[in-house]
């Protein structure tokens, strides 16, 4: 059950099927062209889909800012239904210390569900948990809701 001083939200019905976001979110040089709000872009990703993998990404500005590379750790992979990753471990599960204000800044968990839809689209549910309120918050002030917004308009552009 969600909670609402440490989690954030994100859902959505999209007509793109499940095979398609999944593969939207697990090939690298897909997910390259859309996980990012433009005019934002990810210039590096590397995936390795097993639990304790890594998820990286490096996302650029348009003048060529990079921000921090975004090393994430896949916690459960169920194929076309759910991937749950963290910024809280390196790969293979490793601790990491607490994260600089300038990457981000707190740790969370992303729980992605993607849920059929009788039409043949899909339900994309994201529960974001965070470790305190503060976190939550930076998150949610970062914009949250608009940048998933526009990153997920990006990944159904990409199917029309």
């Amino acid at each position: 059950m969600p909670d609402p001083l440490l989690d954030l939200q994100f859902q959505r019905d999209v007509s793109l099927s499940r095979a398609q976001i999944w593969e939207g979110l697990t090939n690298p040089t897909t997910l390259m062209k859309w996980f990012c709000p433009r005019p934002w872009s990810v210039v590096e990703c590397e995936i390795d889909l097993q639990p304790g993998g890594i998820f990286r990404t490096v996302m650029q500005s348009p003048d060529g800012e990079r921000m921090p590379d975004n090393a994430w750790c896949f916690l459960a992979i169920e194929p076309q239904q759910r991937l749950v990753w963290t910024n809280k471990f390196a790969p293979g599960f490793k601790p990491k210390s607490q994260p600089k204000a300038e990457n981000l800044g707190f740790f969370f968990v992303v729980d992605l569900r993607l849920l059929p839809l009788k039409d043949g689209g899909t339900n994309y549910r994201a529960n974001v948990m965070h470790q305190n309120e503060a976190g939550r918050k930076a998150h949610d002030e970062m914009g949250f809701q608009h940048g998933w917004s526009m990153s997920l308009d990006q990944l159904v552009e990409l199917y029309k």
